[in-house]
């Protein structure tokens, strides 16, 4: 197939990004012809594409920067002809759009107040631009939400249920792995309490990924270890302090080594998150062999069969239930090798052939209907 694909970064810096990434580099090396739209490239990850470079404008808010993006990649794509537009971004000339986030539309849905409704969505050009932006893309032929919350998302605010299917992030379960770990920790390893429990948190934008609750409920013979660059750092050493874990808890913030000598000093991973489309940090997590506790309303829940692989929680409560349980050495062996197996059917191959079958009926489909 001929196949446009359409990213304002293909990059390995950020979730969608490395989505984009792992699925169209092996949409390449399976023989397809793709053409890549994109404003910034790394040029390693895009051998053998064609890169139609987009121009970068507009950027100053992120709605004009999506806007400048849709239609300055719409008029590049005029007079060229593709079987397959694939788009990861908000758009209106795509054939397939992968979505990555939840809806605009779902803060307005979920609004109780009449008055903040009526300003934030009906009085605020912002607001207008970008819901009209995210009507056109959800006219696309077809839809794959990255998990079933984002399917039902879409259902919630735009009543679609047909063209739409589950594709969820895959994970490369050879540099995940149990042998790949073996050996690793961190320049600075954490020291683990004897008898105790280490557990990772792996991620910024630290209020939405729950972090207020994740803190309360560390107790004793716990160690929380938090990766990542975070917002309201203040608040949460505060909150620590509060809660007396000081020697408990651990922020490395951004680092530059191999994530995975923290995945190797790790017990359990763990994402208790308010709102999260998916979560990537769960599969990598899984692939490495180790259990993880994850927020029954985060996208990675769908790969967690609770007490199988993992453990659904959220609150405080439920989060010190689900740690206590995990003490137990062979609990989390036999979770861990359940959540390895769960990994090794989540690959970015198998990913791959998901979209390949969803071009083939999108292709069959426009066929029967020439016909």
């Amino acid at each position: 197939m001929k196949i446009a694909v359409m990213v304002k970064n293909f990059t390995l810096s950020g979730g969608a990004e490395r989505y984009a990434v792992e699925v169209t580099r092996r949409l390449k090396n399976r023989g397809h012809d793709i053409d890549l739209y994109s404003r910034f490239t790394d040029a390693s990850a895009a051998d053998g594409m064609t890169l139609v470079p987009v121009p970068n404008r507009h950027t100053y808010r992120s709605v004009t920067s999506s806007l400048a993006y849709a239609r300055d990649a719409a008029r590049l794509l005029e007079g060229k002809h593709y079987d397959i537009i694939h788009s990861h971004e908000r758009g209106y000339s795509q054939d397939v759009l992968t979505v990555h986030t939840f809806c605009y539309r779902s803060g307005f849905v979920n609004e109780q107040s009449f008055t903040k409704r009526i300003l934030k969505y009906h009085l605020s050009p912002r607001s207008l631009m970008y819901l009209w932006l995210e009507k056109k893309q959800m006219a696309s032929p077809r839809l794959a939400a990255v998990s079933d919350v984002i399917r039902r998302d879409i259902q919630a605010c735009y009543g679609r249920t047909e063209g739409v299917r589950v594709i969820t992030p895959g994970v490369d379960f050879d540099w995940f792995s149990p042998e790949s770990i073996a050996g690793l920790r961190p320049r600075h390893k954490p020291d683990a309490p004897p008898g105790g429990l280490m557990v990772l948190f792996v991620g910024s934008e630290f209020r939405r990924k729950g972090l207020d609750a994740l803190i309360p409920a560390i107790g004793e013979k716990i160690k929380l270890i938090v990766v990542g660059r975070g917002e309201y750092l203040k608040h949460y050493r505060e909150l620590v302090a509060e809660y007396g874990v000081e020697n408990r808890v651990e922020f490395t913030g951004h680092i530059t080594d191999d994530v995975r000598r923290y995945y190797a000093a790790a017990d359990v991973v763990v994402l208790p998150s308010l709102r999260e489309a998916f979560g990537m940090t769960v599969l990598e997590g899984m692939a490495c062999g180790l259990p993880v506790v994850v927020s029954p309303v985060a996208g990675a829940a769908g790969v967690v069969r609770d007490g199988k692989n993992g453990l659904l929680a959220g609150t405080v409560d439920e989060l010190k239930t689900a740690f206590e349980y995990l003490r137990d050495d062979r609990v989390r062996r036999e979770m861990g090798e359940e959540a390895r197996k769960t990994a090794e059917s989540c690959s970015w191959d198998r990913i791959t052939d998901d979209y390949e079958d969803l071009f083939t009926d999108l292709l069959s489909s426009r066929g029967k209907h020439r016909q």
